[in-house]
């Protein structure tokens, strides 16, 4: 059995940082004066406390580098237990959520999913909405450090081809975790304001343009209203539009940009191709937005940029109830969450990248069968592709289309119908948001959900975020074995 410790020590430190940014929603209730302060104050106490001697417990056994089996647990862990304690706010804040809707809550936050049980967001305690806004930036910012650095080192769903894209993790995870960690975070935090002020200038208010920037800038898309953005429709739209994209875009690339090499991601075959996706769905959309239904040329080219650019980069946002236009886009909206954004982006689901792998391997067949004797190489953004690579990108497929059958017939059997269950499956597998349906689409929500439902929900969340092989290893006999 591998010492568990470290795994407990960095734990225990992230959930005492958790506690301290309790901190900003006590302060915000005390200036709006609803008394609601009590909650954070007592939530911040129990976490910062409990994430305290959790690390210093653990923390003289802290010595070297983490195995691979410790990295693995621990980027599994971290996503399990932030959220436990993420959740205690809504239990004992105005929500007084029972246990299941406060964790599903905290979950679909940290995962940056966006799916939410609540109601009533209107009125909702200013404390409670921020506390939901920045669970969702925490999750993205840390999901981008563990992409750039955990997934690649432990090769997972293909994503070791970005090992040597920027940075040499091997042999030095935590350290090089820590330095990476500081160029992300000042990209991200640069990005985040710069969305609130763009946000302010559109006419929102201080506290909405904060928290909109804070779950755009993420891709998580909860919202202070129940009707989601489409209380802001206009400029604001476009604004949401432009700064999702970019955080769906590989940071990697924002980060030697800032290192020098200016034209990175102008180069970057992923970031051109997913580019490409967005204009070709936007420029369809409004053909038929505009030929069927009485939409005026603008109108029809906001809503349809807003929302394809929510799905797709799985924010979740919605601004207009695109079932209401007609069947051919609703299951348009279906699949493009399940192409997801950039690998090393705050994005979610399959990921540009896969896809560009998986063809490059089809057309690479497809010559081997014209010319038998002839010898062909897959090809990414211009470099050979090894066998290893493509090895786990068709195993990821292959794990996220049975899981995604699974769940679906798995929420099929707590009673859902056909499509809350497999929308369901999918919006929560890719982390994308709303599902389709009136229960769980783009104007309802997962309230009403049955807690077996919410629990099956919850762990697909867990696993999408993580690119499912990440946590599927750790029901392996093997891996506990050592």
């Amino acid at each position: 059995m591998f010492d568990l410790r470290p795994v407990a020590h960095v734990i225990g430190l992230l959930v005492t940082c958790l506690g301290a940014t309790m901190v900003l929603p006590m302060l915000v209730d005390i200036a709006e004066g609803r008394g609601e302060w009590a909650v954070f104050l007592e939530s911040a106490i129990v976490t910062t406390l409990a994430g305290g001697l959790i690390a210093i417990a653990a923390s003289p056994s802290v010595e070297g580098r983490l195995s691979l089996q410790q990295t693995f647990l621990l980027t599994v862990s971290v996503w399990v237990v932030l959220p436990l304690f993420g959740a205690i706010p809504f239990v004992l804040g105005a929500t007084e959520a029972r246990f299941v809707d406060a964790y599903f809550e905290a979950m679909s936050g940290m995962t940056t999913t966006g799916s939410t049980v609540f109601t009533g967001l209107d009125t909702m305690p200013k404390g409670i909405l921020l506390w939901r806004g920045l669970m969702q930036w925490l999750g993205g910012i840390g999901i981008i450090v563990v992409a750039m650095v955990f997934l690649p080192e432990l090769r997972v769903g293909g994503m070791q081809i970005f090992r040597t894209e920027a940075f040499d993790t091997m042999g030095k995870i935590l350290p090089r975790a820590t330095q990476i960690s500081a160029q992300i975070s000042t990209i991200y935090i640069s990005l985040t304001l710069l969305c609130a002020i763009i946000y302010l200038g559109t006419g929102m208010g201080a506290f909405d343009a904060s928290v909109h920037a804070l779950t755009t800038v993420s891709t998580g898309g909860f919202s202070n209203y129940d009707a989601s953005f489409g209380v802001f429709q206009g400029p604001a739209e476009y604004v949401a539009a432009v700064f999702m994209v970019l955080a769906a875009l590989p940071f990697v690339r924002y980060v030697q940009m800032i290192n020098g090499n200016r034209s990175a991601i102008l180069f970057d075959s992923q970031v051109r191709t997913f580019v490409a996706i967005i204009a070709v769905l936007v420029v369809f959309t409004v053909g038929v937005l505009v030929a069927i239904f009485p939409h005026h040329p603008e109108q029809a080219l906001r809503e349809a940029l807003f929302n394809i650019s929510s799905i797709i980069t799985g924010t979740g946002y919605a601004s207009v109830d695109y079932m209401g236009w007609g069947s051919l886009l609703a299951a348009m909206f279906f699949f493009i969450g399940l192409i997801g954004g950039c690998a090393g982006s705050t994005a979610c689901s399959v990921k540009v990248f896969r896809y560009q792998l998986l063809f490059a391997s089809i057309r690479t067949q497809l010559r081997k069968i014209r010319a038998p004797h002839g010898i062909f190489t897959p090809r990414y953004d211009g470099r050979p592709v090894g066998e290893d690579v493509l090895s786990s990108v068709m195993s990821f497929f292959m794990f996220f289309v049975v899981s995604l059958g699974l769940i679906a017939v798995a929420l099929s059997l707590t009673g859902l119908d056909f499509v809350t269950s497999v929308s369901g499956a999918a919006t929560a597998l890719g982390n994308i948001g709303p599902g389709l349906g009136p229960q769980i689409g783009p104007a309802g929500n997962f309230q009403g959900l049955n807690d077996t439902a919410k629990w099956i929900l919850i762990f697909a969340m867990l696993l999408g975020r993580l690119e499912l092989m990440a946590v599927l290893v750790l029901f392996t006999l093997r891996f506990w074995r050592g």
